[in-house]
């Protein structure tokens, strides 16, 4: 199916009596958004990636699964992929119209149907709760790192960076294909931005900045800012000129900038053992919070 298209739902994949009580699994369609908004608002365990998309911007989508009971959304599961060969749990829901560990068997099951092929599929998920935790090890997920939090108010001064090293300005939506290029070189596999999240990100962004030499975009930043303060979202250096002061040149711009606009707390997150983004941040006075959560891998 063509994203934005809909179709009458697909024929019934799999009809399991458990407890005199029929489940049904298809695919979701776009007409199944509002039976998806209740799923998400009221049901008892929810898992939702964090992403710039929202779990319903990704119904037209494949692998996207709902199963059923008596008309009525009991539990869903979605994991489309973005770019080839890996992909993310964006949602898994359940009401108290199914067990949790049958729901997800069931979609899982579903799920890999779809994505198990002639080459190999990561799947990974950011799992925020220890239920999640569960169900993800009971499915031979493999525990891989953890994001962590880190803050810092905006009182601490941080160096100037050395003069000259590379010229700083803010993003234009012609960067974008440059921008590209430089995150999927910055980051592994499963961390990389296609294009449609990368345009996604910029027009929700409140400060997006581009490092710059004479010849090439070296490096970008996004960052956003709410009611509890700012929040860098998005960081990254080409490899070719990592350890010249790039990263720390962007980062301190943003904190000026972030300065002037008087937002008092800034959040990074970053993965535990990158232990290049941590030195960076620390220099920059981000202290951790204690906050954390898994990073989860399977390998199709």
């Amino acid at each position: 199916m063509v994203a934005g298209e809909d179709a009458s739902p697909p024929a019934v994949m799999t009809d399991i009596k458990m407890s005199e009580v029929d489940y049904q699994i298809r695919a979701a369609v776009h007409s199944d958004r509002s039976c998806l908004v209740n799923l998400i608002h009221f049901g008892t365990s929810i898992h939702q990636h964090l992403d710039w998309k929202s779990p319903l911007d990704w119904l037209g989508r494949s692998p996207y699964f709902i199963v059923e009971r008596d008309d009525s959304c009991a539990a869903a599961l979605a994991c489309p992929p973005e770019l080839p060969g890996v992909t993310w749990i964006r949602l898994f829901a359940v009401t108290t119209h199914i067990p949790i560990n049958f729901a997800w068997k069931l979609l899982w099951e579903a799920a890999q149907g779809e994505l198990v092929g002639e080459s190999k599929y990561v799947v990974a998920a950011l799992s925020l709760q220890n239920w999640f935790n569960n169900i993800l090890e009971s499915s031979g997920f493999e525990h891989s790192d953890n994001v962590i939090v880190l803050m810092r108010g905006n009182s601490f001064v941080i160096p100037d960076p050395k003069p000259g090293v590379v010229n700083i300005r803010p993003m234009l939506v012609e960067d974008l294909p440059e921008v590209v290029k430089v995150d999927h070189s910055s980051f592994s596999l499963e961390w990389r931005n296609s294009q449609e999240s990368l345009e996604l990100a910029f027009q929700q962004t409140s400060i997006a900045t581009i490092a710059e030499t004479e010849s090439e975009i070296v490096g970008y930043q996004y960052s956003t800012t709410g009611a509890m303060g700012g929040h860098l979202a998005r960081l990254a250096v080409k490899p070719s000129h990592q350890g010249n002061g790039i990263g720390y040149a962007l980062l301190h711009d943003l904190l000026k900038q972030f300065k002037r606009w008087d937002v008092k707390n800034i959040t990074v997150n970053t993965q535990q053992k990158n232990h290049t983004s941590l030195s960076l941040y620390e220099k920059a006075g981000f202290k951790p919070t204690g906050e954390s959560y898994r990073i989860y891998r399977s390998i199709l």
